[in-house]
């Protein structure tokens, strides 16, 4: 199984929808490490390592995220495996 890495960058009313907790959610059911945090212009950002078919799942579900979450835009770049991660979490 081919490992990836992708920076995900969601934009829209993403903050105070519990966006990231639902992030981490879905990240460990699918065993995907990493992190995700706010950023101060209302975005999210995440960092998703992992199975290709388990990232790309994770960053697909951001395309929508939790139930009160309005997602205009995501951004995804790839990049290559690092292994740097243990485990998934948020990130201040």
């Amino acid at each position: 199984m081919k490992k990836i890495r992708a920076i995900v960058t969601v934009k829209g009313l993403v903050q105070g929808v519990a966006f990231r907790n639902n992030t981490v959610q879905q990240a460990q059911r699918l065993g995907v490490t990493g992190w995700v945090k706010n950023l101060p212009d209302g975005d999210v950002r995440g960092c998703f390592e992992g199975g290709e078919d388990a990232v790309e799942a994770l960053a697909q579900w951001c395309h929508h995220g939790p139930s009160r979450a309005r997602v205009d835009r995501v951004l995804i770049e790839r990049g290559e495996f690092r292994g740097e991660f243990s485990g998934f979490d948020v990130r201040y």
